[in-house]
């Protein structure tokens, strides 16, 4: 491999956004990871093609290249989808960015790290089988868990309140500069920037 061809792969990264394909699911929580990478294309203008294991997008970010994916294997199976877009565009662990929804955190509260456990999550629970690492970047978007017991997936796969559909273009706009800066300058300046902003 010539010196310009790592390069190049030095400078590209894998954005995904997890959630589930479907109308009945397009504005739910748990398809949070797809809403903040849709508000990231339309904000860049770029668009979305329905390519291999999910819709794809690429664009650059000044010398970056951005390769976006929102996985079309439904939220269990995503692991699928990372391997093969991480082996196809061959980039390496540390410049991947998996953005996902998280019961745990308040509504709009945003947490990025550079790794750690599924949480129960099974979109990373695929994920870190697939890929065999917990050593990636992950974007956590809270969606609160105002629910009572027994009613998580109803919730989960539930539409926003009209209080959190005010608040989310300005929390979504938030993520969306958290991945600007995690591509442009590195994890622990996103994480010191924007985590509990």
């Amino acid at each position: 491999m010539s010196d310009e061809q790592q390069e190049t792969e030095k400078m590209k990264y894998l954005i995904v956004g997890l959630g589930n394909i479907g109308a009945e699911y397009q504005h739910t929580r748990h398809n949070i990871g797809f809403t903040i990478l849709d508000a990231f294309a339309k904000a860049s203008n770029v668009v979305f093609s329905s390519q291999r294991y999910g819709a794809v997008a690429q664009m650059r970010l000044k010398n970056q290249r951005l390769v976006l994916l929102k996985p079309s294997t439904y939220m269990n199976l995503s692991g699928e989808a990372v391997r093969y877009w991480m082996q196809k565009e061959k980039i390496e662990l540390d410049h991947v960015l998996v953005i996902v929804d998280d019961l745990a955190l308040p509504f709009g509260t945003i947490r990025m790290r550079g790794k750690g456990a599924d949480g129960g999550h099974n979109g990373l629970k695929n994920i870190n089988a697939l890929v065999g690492s917990t050593n990636y970047a992950r974007l956590r978007f809270g969606i609160g868990s105002d629910f009572p017991q027994g009613a998580q997936v109803d919730y989960v796969l539930g539409p926003l309140t009209s209080e959190e559909q005010q608040m989310l273009p300005e929390r979504v706009g938030k993520a969306v500069e958290a991945i600007k800066a995690f591509c442009l300058s590195g994890l622990s300046f996103a994480m010191t920037n924007y985590n509990n902003k």
